[in-house]
């Protein structure tokens, strides 16, 4: 019999349609539904003028549609079957989506992955969830499941007991301490457990890659803390051994005018020659929208060993800083703020080498021990540093074709002063016996006065200070 005898084989009119496969360009496949309709109205009107001469005839033709509907169903099949190989992918809010349902190009559906992948690695099972005023979500960890543990140096092991601290002859804070937005509500993490901010899809999303996420820029570090883009105003000392650094910093909200921009009040804690072995310990509040997806202050800390290049993280978004503390999040939004010309607040910190193990431990506020940063971490500061800095930081991406207006501090000069201008007050050095100095031979450096500057004091309350800051682009800052 030949091929042509089948109605449903003939080409009348035909156009190809194209059929839209997830992983491949669109395959086009020549159908024949088209003739055949035609050709089935055709037989239709021919079986009602002689249904009863050809009623044997019809009875063989009574289902022509059917070879016709299991070739299409077959090509429908084979088309929508990659698709429905592809395994689910979860999305921000938990709830779990097929990859074609949105028809994401494959390196997207690839970064989606990733980002899935990581945080299933990093956000550890919770024993209790405690939502936040800012819409963040904070679980609370069994202490030796935290992420530090997935390091092979900590694997089975538990967090160390305290250290002796820094012994200091100063006298009491007199000025309001910040806390924590999510202790607000009275919820807090139980007796064994650490409270760790929930990290989301979108939150990885945000960074150029998964693998950058959590981590500073790579960028050329300068003795006087110059970087591409990077605009400072810090003091320093130098040009001694050095086991820790004090300090109170006053919080505010700056603004930060681009998405892939940060303002941040810090200390830096640094070893080695500043090239590729640079060694840093880092803890403060900062800005990041790229970080955090909003303009909250937040409490962070960061590490590195080669100067920002594969090693270390922000807060515990790697494996490394210990926490030991169930009543403070690192990297979530502190509260109260500072407003001007009306209340003040701090937060103080400290960083210091145990003497007995050597580990950097970091303590928040009045005796709150936040936690440590094992000393195999580091390959420099297993010893000491060799630099203390603390002040302010910006990025300066001059997106628009001029300097940012991404404030500094409270976004005011330093010659304002109190209650206007942000400040950095008892600042303090570790020595060699664990004992809190006051700095001698303190260096000043402000990258752009005009954009931000810096103003330093001492006095027999707050002892060794500053006042540093600005609002970026003005005048004199074009």
């Amino acid at each position: 019999m030949k091929l042509d005898s089948f109605p449903w084989t003939k080409l009348e009119n035909f156009e190809p349609f194209c059929i839209l496969h997830t992983t491949r360009q669109p395959q086009c496949i020549q159908t024949v539904v088209v003739s055949a309709i035609k050709t089935t109205t055709i037989q239709r009107q021919q079986r009602h003028r002689h249904s009863k001469k050809m009623a044997a005839s019809t009875s063989l033709s009574t289902h022509p549609m059917i070879p016709i509907f299991v070739a299409f169903l077959l090509v429908f099949a084979s088309s929508v079957s990659p698709a429905l190989s592809l395994p689910a992918l979860v999305s921000d809010s938990g709830s779990r989506l097929l990859a074609n349902q949105t028809f994401r190009p494959s390196k997207e559906v690839l970064r989606l992955r990733r980002a899935n992948a990581y945080l299933k690695k990093i956000n550890k099972p919770a024993v209790k969830t405690i939502q936040s005023p800012d819409g963040d979500v904070i679980h609370c960890v069994l202490s030796h499941l935290q992420p530090a543990f997935d390091h092979p140096e900590l694997k089975g092991k538990k967090p160390l007991d305290p250290p002796e601290r820094p012994r200091s002859n100063e006298t009491r804070e007199t000025v309001a301490e910040s806390y924590q937005l999510w202790t607000d509500s009275g919820e807090s993490c139980p007796e064994g457990t650490v409270p760790i901010r929930r990290t989301t899809v979108k939150d990885v999303l945000r960074a150029s890659s998964v693998n950058r996420f959590g981590r500073k820029l790579r960028r050329h570090v300068r003795r006087d803390s110059t970087g591409s883009g990077h605009e400072h105003a810090v003091v320093f000392v130098n040009g001694d051994q050095y086991f820790g650094a004090k300090a109170s910093i006053n919080v505010w909200s700056p603004q930060v005018t681009s998405e892939y921009e940060f303002s941040l009040s810090q200390i830096w804690v640094i070893s080695g020659s500043f090239g590729n072995d640079l060694n840093t310990i880092e803890a403060g509040w900062q800005v990041s929208p790229d970080l955090y997806g909003d303009g909250y202050p937040r409490f962070f800390t960061y590490w590195t060993t080669d100067a920002y290049q594969a090693t270390g993280c922000y807060n515990l978004l790697c494996s490394g800083f210990v926490q030991t503390n169930n009543k403070i999040a690192i990297g979530a939004a502190i509260s109260p703020r500072s407003s001007y010309n009306g209340r003040q607040f701090d937060i103080g910190l400290t960083v210091w080498k145990d003497p007995k193990h050597g580990n950097w431990w970091l303590e928040y506020g009045s005796g709150l021990l936040v936690g440590y940063w094992p000393a195999f971490l580091f390959s420099h500061l297993r010893s000491h540093a060799s630099m203390v800095q603390f002040g302010g930081e910006i990025v300066n991406s001059r997106s628009a074709g001029y300097h940012t207006s991404t404030q500094m501090g409270s976004g005011h000069f330093a010659d304002e002063g109190f209650g206007k201008a942000s400040y950095f007050r008892n600042l303090q050095v570790v020595d060699w016996d664990n004992n809190l100095l006051p700095l001698t031979n303190l260096h000043l450096l402000a990258d752009h006065p005009n954009c931000y500057n810096i103003r330093q004091g001492r006095n027999n309350v707050w002892g060794t200070y500053f006042y540093y800051g600005g609002p970026g682009r003005n005048v004199r800052c074009p």
